[in-house]
Order: C-alpha cells, then sequence, then structure tokens
C-alpha cells in the first residue's frame, strides 16, 4: 500500500475543501493513512496533516514502537508531562498560521477534540470524512485483493461455524467456532461472530446467548475479521432439519431480493437504485414491512464505513466501490432470514468476493 500518496492525496481535497488541518486519532482513519494505528487509550495521540507537512503526537510509552511505523516528525510527552507542549511543538513544526478549519476524525474521543480545540482556538471544526470518506470509498486494485484473501478466511470461518452446528450446541459455541477458525487462518482480529438461533434470527443485530440449537430453528451467522488490515463481512444461513414452507418461502424472497440488487450495480447508478431493487422484491413479496434496515454499507479498513446502501442516498456509484448487499426479512416470535455478500464495483458490474453459495446449509435433526 502506498500510504505517502494517500495522505498527498487527502492533502489536494484538503485545499479543495477549505481545511487547514487534519487531526486523525488512533483507529481505522490511522490505519487506513499510515498502515499502522497505536493501542487506543485515554492518552491522546494525534497524526496531524497540515498542508505542507505531518506531525505525529504521541505518548512517549508508544513512541519507540511507533518510530517503526510512523515517518513524520514524532512528538511525545510522558504522563507527567500531558499533551500540551508536545502539541505546541507539533504546531510549530508544522510552520503554518493558526488554521481556520480544523478537521478531526469522525470516531475521536470528546476530549481529544477539547484537547485540539484548546491548542488551536478559533478554529472551526469539521468532520475528518469529509476529507476521508472519498479517499476510502474508492479502493484501489491492492486494497481489493487485499479484501479478497480476507474474505477466504470468513468463507471457511463460516464452514467452520456450519461444522459446529447441531442439535444442543449453544450460540456461544458456534460463534466460537468461528472465532477459533479466524485465528487459525491467521487473521489478526476477530471482528464479531454473530449466531442468532430461532427467534433470536428475527433480530437483526442479536447479542449472542447460551441459547441451545433445537429441531425447527432457523440460525443466522454473521461474522468478519481483519486480514492485514483490511475488514471481512459474510452472512448465511442455517436450519436444524428440513426446512419448512414458510421457512423456504423467505429464503428465496430474501435470495431474490440480493439478486435484483446485485443486478442494479453499476458505476455512475445512484446507490439509491441498489436498496430499491432489494427493498421492491421484498415488498412484492408482502414483507415489506420486515425489512428494517439498509441493503448495505461500505466495506474497507473498517467493517462499516461509507458508502451507505439506501435509498435515499443518491451518491453515483464508482468503480472501486466496495459494499455489502444484505436484505433480510425479520419475522418477530418467528425467525429472521438474511443474506449477504460483500461486493466490489468493476467496469463491468458487481463482484462478489465470497465464494460460499447462499442455499441454506441443512443441519440433521437426528
Amino acid at each position: 500500500m502506498d500510504y505517502g500518496s494517500r495522505i498527498e492525496r487527502a492533502r489536494q481535497l484538503m485545499v479543495e475543501k477549505g481545511i487547514d488541518l487534519l487531526a486523525i486519532s488512533p483507529g481505522d482513519d490511522m490505519r487506513y493513512l499510515l498502515g499502522y494505528t497505536p493501542t487506543a487509550d485515554e492518552r491522546p495521540c494525534y497524526l496531524l496533516v497540515g498542508r505542507a507537512g505531518t506531525a505525529f503526537v504521541v505518548p512517549s510509552l508508544n513512541a519507540t514502537q511507533a518510530a517503526q511505523h510512523v515517518r513524520s516528525p514524532s512528538f511525545t510527552y510522558t504522563d507527567a508531562e500531558g499533551p500540551l507542549a508536545a502539541l505546541a511543538s507539533a504546531r510549530a513544526a508544522l510552520g503554518e498560521g493558526p488554521p481556520a478549519r480544523l478537521a478531526v476524525g469522525d470516531t475521536m474521543r470528546a476530549d481529544f477534540v477539547l484537547v485540539l480545540t484548546g491548542v488551536y482556538p478559533g478554529a472551526r471544526l469539521a468532520l475528518g470524512s469529509e476529507i476521508l470518506a472519498p479517499l476510502r470509498m474508492r479502493k484501489a486494485p491492492d486494497e481489493i485483493e487485499a479484501l479478497r484473501r480476507s474474505s477466504r478466511h470468513a468463507d471457511q470461518a463460516m464452514r467452520d461455524a456450519w461444522a459446529a452446528c447441531r442439535i444442543g450446541a449453544t450460540e456461544q459455541e458456534i460463534a466460537d467456532a468461528a472465532a477459533a477458525s479466524f485465528r487459525r487462518s491467521g487473521s489478526q482480529e476477530v471482528l464479531f461472530t454473530s449466531v442468532a438461533s430461532g427467534p433470536h434470527s428475527a433480530f437483526p443485530h442479536h447479542q449472542v446467548t447460551g441459547r441451545r440449537l433445537a429441531a425447527g430453528d432457523a440460525v443466522t451467522i454473521d461474522l468478519g475479521g481483519r486480514l492485514d488490515g483490511y475488514a471481512s463481512d459474510l452472512t448465511r444461513m442455517a436450519f436444524v432439519g428440513v426446512p419448512t414452507a414458510r421457512y423456504r418461502q423467505v429464503h428465496q424472497t430474501v435470495e431474490a431480493a440480493l439478486g435484483a440488487a446485485l443486478a442494479a450495480i453499476r458505476p455512475g447508478a445512484p446507490l439509491a437504485d441498489v436498496d430499491l431493487a432489494a427493498r421492491g422484491v421484498i415488498e412484492r413479496a408482502g414483507f415489506g414491512a420486515h425489512f428494517t434496515h439498509r441493503t448495505g454499507h461500505g466495506l474497507g479498513v473498517s467493517g462499516h464505513e461509507l458508502p451507505s446502501v439506501t435509498h435515499l442516498n443518491t451518491l453515483p456509484i464508482e468503480e472501486g466501490f466496495v459494499f455489502s448487499v444484505e436484505p433480510g426479512v425479520y419475522l418477530p416470535g418467528e425467525f429472521g432470514v438474511r443474506l449477504e455478500e460483500i461486493v466490489y464495483v468493476g467496469r463491468d458490474g458487481a463482484h462478489i468476493l465470497s465464494e460460499l453459495p447462499r442455499d441454506v446449509h441443512v443441519i440433521a435433526a437426528d
């Protein structure tokens, strides 16, 4: 990854958007710009990107490790000293006048922001996503390859989760099997392993419990990890025993909705068309009130990032966009079905990263 060019492109956008200084704290924005992020804690840490230079303010306990990854001039402080003097030195080193507009990372801690405003009084605040979202949404070929490799780990984690599904197994045990698979494959992080069985599958964001699988259960498995800095995200379904006619109807509806959404993806089309295509299929099948979330979200360094795939987002799709397509139908007290693919957009439309089928995985009930 060419991190230097990412910072240069950020500077170009800063000029276009009238941003004088960009301040990023540890997290995915810093990982995107540097290929590295230190451990996030209560100690302020900033990458400062000015119009002409950069500076890195870091607590001294992280300074030696950070020096292996960060080429910008670094300014350190101890716990006893606090960050103000280091920030003042960084400001002087950047050699620029007081910023009229200061963009801060969208997920920066409020206390970090307050420290910055004390050092840069009078600066009008803006969101860092004004600069970083347009860059992060458009993936370069090397990023897409990294996402493809990460997706292979998710595919294997799903296979291992399916293998752990049996009558009497708990949601937690299945989730643990998926997490262990990510680690075995070499993923650096397990971002989430969600298993929702029976009536729990009607909760789009279910918290894993000790509920045990029983005959007749639909099981939603949603999982993701991080490999070489890039996330994965995958959802598939299982069913304990022979799927019922009611289940098959809903699964087929969701599959058709996903197919319609994929067909709507092409450069130049508004993202809204993707959501509307999926939503239209589900509404015509009579389940419109039970599709309770957007059709998708961006994926890259973060598991959730822009763009947001909603019926209100008229942003034109571009080559290099990567996002999820994950329609769902949720029937309270019964079950839910969600199917998810991560796609990247090429000149000819959507390309799916996963290699797994979307058919329901049937679990023997005897």
